[in-house]
């Protein structure tokens, strides 16, 4: 192009001398010329034409060209704080999605679906008492194994390692092994070993294998999780601390705002507070409802009714016959703009009551004549509540009290006195983060008339590996 443009000036220079001399001469040869240059300025003017809008299309390509590498380094900025917020919206999705009652990965839409996810809790504790715990007798409750008040000294609590992972797209499987230690009766066992469906419709969701029932409140939960050292006193005389078994579990949760669940259990029945596994080892079922919500941002409550019943041969405790175990459960928590980790109040009650109808034999370890074992009726009403209060004054401290009781009338019923056992528990718990704490209890426990024992608690408490987030 700039060699054409400099071609025609070059002419017209030329040009112009005999422009000139053909006017003064009258050359017949002027018109011809005269066309010429006419021509050449035609063709001046489309090149011009030309690369005025080569030089426009070069700009616009450059002003794309910048408009992508902003858009590109913009991009590169935000996209390390885009990740988080998406982290955070998967999360979500996987809690609401999880199944009730899973613990460690949360449940079924972890993600992990060919690499389980690993957990390990480490638990430990020193006890002081002002009685021997060897010596530990409650009345109107049989201590069963496991129940009692702890070693005196240094020991290991209960410790466990847990498997968690998507078994496919269907299926979400959780496998636990957990040793615990009470009086130097070290056991280890296979705490849960359950598989849960991921994709059935309209709020279902099925679980078999071994697993914690869904019963009360605390009882689906880990006991690492709790505010206390130990389980309150109807969890430890009518549960054993906390009752799982073989079996299987339909649940069911509405399509509504407010939370509400309904579901059933049928279990083995090996456990306690059941025994033998009747019916051709399915001993044991239960129902359960619950419902929970918000009220404004910063308050939210969780309440529910369940029901155990069992048929037993030779518990734990000595009982024979037919159990019903009812519980009512209910949860107020208050924090400033609903953040419970920065600060709180939980508000927490459970009251149960058994129904027995059958006979207690005494156990064989105690039998004075083993072909004649003592044998009593054993038919009538127990009840047990507890109530709790935890504030959390930060991130790192919280401090509690809890008040519990059980109740056993005299009239029929083995081990009873007429003394209702109490006891009341204070705790302070600091935590260097959300995967480790440190606590320290005090109890005043009344077990039975005219003893007390008096406690003295030092616990800590480690997660290591993907530990997921706990239930409300």
């Amino acid at each position: 192009m700039k060699k054409s443009l400099l071609a025609l000036t070059v002419s017209l220079v030329l040009a112009a001398p005999a422009m000139a001399a053909g006017k003064a001469l009258g050359d017949p040869q002027l018109k011809a010329l005269d066309a010429r240059i006419r021509a050449l300025e035609d063709e001046s003017q489309k090149l011009r034409e030309q690369a005025a809008q080569a030089l426009a299309e070069a700009s616009a390509a450059r002003a794309e060209l910048d408009k992508m590498k902003a858009d590109q380094a913009a991009q590169a900025v935000a996209a390390p704080a885009a990740a988080p917020a998406q982290s955070s919206a998967e999360s979500a999705v996987a809690a609401v999605s999880a199944p009730a009652g899973s613990s460690p990965s949360g449940g079924g839409a972890n993600g992990n679906a060919f690499n389980p996810a690993i957990a390990v809790i480490l638990n430990g504790n020193y006890a002081h008492h002002s009685e021997n715990p060897d010596r530990y007798v409650r009345a109107g409750f049989p201590v069963v194994p496991d129940t009692g008040p702890g070693p005196q000294g240094l020991s290991l609590g209960e410790s466990e390692i847990s498997f968690a992972a998507n078994i496919d797209d269907k299926f979400y499987g959780q496998f636990t092994v957990s040793y615990h230690d009470d009086n130097g009766d070290v056991g280890t066992e296979i705490e849960e070993a359950y598989i849960d469906t991921l994709t059935l419709p309209d709020g279902f969701n099925l679980r078999a294998g071994r697993f914690f029932s869904n019963i009360g409140y605390l009882n689906s939960h880990h006991t690492h999780t709790d505010n206390f050292v130990d389980r309150p006193l109807p969890y430890q005389a009518f549960l054993a601390n906390q009752y799982g078994d073989d079996g299987a579990q339909v649940r069911w949760v509405a399509p509504t705002d407010t939370y509400l669940e309904l579901g059933g259990e049928a279990f083995r029945g090996e456990n306690y507070p059941s025994g033998g596994a009747n019916h051709d080892g399915v001993g044991t079922w239960s129902l359960f409802a619950h419902a929970g919500g918000d009220v404004g941002d910063e308050n939210s409550w969780l309440a529910g009714v369940s029901m155990l019943k069992s048929k037993s041969t030779l518990a734990d405790d000595g009982f024979s016959g037919d159990d019903t175990l009812y519980l009512a459960d209910g949860t107020w928590k208050w924090a400033p703009n609903g953040n419970t980790k920065d600060g709180g109040l939980t508000l927490r009650s459970e009251l149960f009551f058994d129904n027995r109808d059958g006979i207690y034999t005494q156990p064989n370890e105690v039998f004075t004549d083993p072909d004649d074992p003592l044998t009593l009726p054993w038919t009538g009403d127990r009840r047990g509540a507890y109530l709790e209060a935890v504030y959390r004054l930060n991130r790192t401290w919280d401090i509690g009290y809890r008040f519990d009781k059980l109740w056993a009338p005299g009239s029929a019923l083995p081990f009873a006195t007429g003394y209702d056992p109490e006891r009341h528990s204070i705790e302070a718990t600091w935590r260097n983060s959300e995967f480790s704490f440190f606590r320290l209890q005090y109890s005043h426990d009344d077990p039975i008339q005219n003893i007390v024992d008096n406690a003295i608690y030092l616990q800590y408490d480690v997660a290591l590996g993907a530990h997921g987030a706990h239930k409300f």
